[in-house]
């Protein structure tokens, strides 16, 4: 009956996949549903199967792209019109037309698995599971890269199959999870499959991939709430001063991590004496700071992290910048008239910057969605034990980009068998162990010090050593395997 009906009303159908993706959503951090995921990409592997043509295929797959994207990243609205002064009118359509770009990868999915659909369930499976994470593979680095909300995400830990992690990465995982959707056309076959992946991923969680070595660090992550309408204010700036001196001032570490440019000013234009206050804050119990600051002149500026201490002053600059929030695309400056985004025209960082030697620890800090990027930030890892992130999620309000950038980091965690430390302005702030649990986080949107112990890790996870090849190996051979021609009796 529900055959003849799409067969009868083709928008049905393309209601049911945006449905199914708006319902995808759900697999991901706030929520947290890690096991509805095989479930909910075995309903578009359904509509794709059932398609009577590539093209109705490739709508399917724009129809849950859009209702996925345009509910689970929502918040690029947010960050455009509430904070980023852009009218309602520019704002809405310039997010929705983001989406749509998005939604086109899940098309593209369609369209080729419908074009050169294979016979048999594990052909099909197949070719389904290597397209769906091909495509978040692509966005991932195609227009500088958007890999946010790629479906292996939904499998950090406490997901089972968040062991797969240090071998296969975030896209691996995706091509496991949407295969076991498909296997699920015939429940036993899936029911076999999935259980198989469940005990698999338990056994890859008792792999020690790393090792701990040296003592625990003390820690203090300072989470300043600083409203991000007040942030670049010259009357909050001197509050905004005395809020993190006296918050790093009560909270004595060996290592103290501030968030994204919590010092909203070029660093060598901060007060000297403010400098040096804070000097004596962290050499009194001889530790070292990270902060976020601006380094460079206004003619040209990096996005920054800054250590002072008994550790020689070090910088790391932003390698990734943001489109349209850090730097300007091309042919889009009218487009960035509308908005009032303040320090819009970052410049890079160095490709290959060193680690951070502060504490007696290699610290590797990636700044803001840096670390959506796994494969950049593997090549550190021979020297660095600690992987630290500094964020300014004040950008998206009270929306889900802040649980889901937490996801993100647990990700990379399980992928580099590295600690994260994450320092955020309004959340959120949280110390993530090496095997991608979060051990401690601070509640979101409140001014607070999560203080904690961490220990740096050495060792190499095959992730590390071997970035997306393995996956990349992984999909080109499904792919091979549901092309071969089958067997005639």
């Amino acid at each position: 009956m529900l055959k003849t009906l799409l067969a009868r009303h083709p928008a049905v159908r393309y209601l049911i996949a945006a449905t199914i993706g708006v319902a995808g959503v759900l697999c991901f951090a706030p929520f947290g549903l890690f096991w509805l995921a095989p479930l909910i990409w075995l309903g578009l592997f359904q509509l794709l199967c059932s398609a009577g043509t590539t093209r109705q295929a490739a709508l399917s797959g724009l129809a849950f792209g859009l209702g996925f994207f345009l509910t689970g990243v929502s918040w690029v609205y947010v960050s455009l019109s509430v904070f980023g002064g852009m009218p309602w009118w520019l704002a809405g359509p310039a997010a929705f037309l983001f989406c749509a770009v998005m939604a086109l990868f899940p098309m593209l999915a369609g369209g080729i698995f419908k074009r050169w659909q294979p016979n048999g369930l594990w052909r099909q499976a197949l070719c389904f599971a290597a397209l769906i994470a091909a495509v978040d593979w692509l966005r991932s680095w195609i227009f500088t890269g958007f890999p946010w909300l790629a479906l292996g995400y939904s499998q950090a830990a406490p997901s089972p199959l968040s062991g797969f992690a240090p071998l296969l990465g975030v896209h691996g995982l995706s091509l496991l999870v949407a295969l076991s959707g498909a296997l699920l056309v015939r429940w036993r076959t899936g029911v076999i499959f999935a259980t198989l992946l469940i005990i698999s991923g338990f056994v890859l969680r008792q792999v020690p991939w790393t090792a701990p070595v040296g003592e625990p660090v003390s820690v203090a992550l300072i989470q300043g709430n600083v409203p991000q309408e007040m942030k670049f204010r010259p009357e909050a700036f001197l509050r905004t001063l005395s809020l993190y001196q006296q918050l790093i001032e009560q909270n004595p570490a060996q290592l103290t991590i501030l968030p994204e440019t919590a010092l909203p000013i070029f660093f060598n234009q901060l007060p000297p004496m403010y400098v040096e206050r804070l000097q004596k804050a962290v050499w009194a119990h001889g530790g070292d700071l990270i902060t976020g600051t601006l380094s460079g002149d206004p003619d040209a500026y990096w996005n920054s992290a800054v250590s002072l201490g008994v550790s020689p002053t070090q910088v790391y600059s932003k390698r990734h910048l943001v489109p349209f929030g850090e730097f300007i695309p091309p042919g889009f400056a009218w487009f960035m008239a509308h908005a009032n985004i303040p320090m819009s025209s970052f410049s890079r960082g160095p490709e290959n910057q060193p680690p951070l030697a502060v504490a007696g620890q290699k610290v590797a800090v990636n700044i803001c969605y840096e670390d959506v990027f796994g494969e950049e930030l593997i090549g550190v890892l021979t020297q660095a034990g600690i992987l630290a992130n500094l964020s300014n999620t004040a950008w998206f309000g009270h929306s889900l980009a802040q649980p889901q950038h937490l996801q993100i980091a647990q990700m990379r965690a399980a992928e580099t068998g590295r600690p994260m430390l994450r320092a955020t302005n309004t959340g959120m702030t949280a110390i993530v162990s090496a095997s991608g649990k979060v051990q401690a986080v601070l509640p979101a949107f409140t001014t607070g010090v999560l203080r904690g112990e961490v220990r740096a890790h050495q060792g190499l996870t095959p992730y590390a050593r071997f970035g997306n090849y393995a996956f990349l190996l992984l999909a080109g051979l499904c792919l091979l395997f549901s092309q071969l021609p089958s067997r005639r009796r």
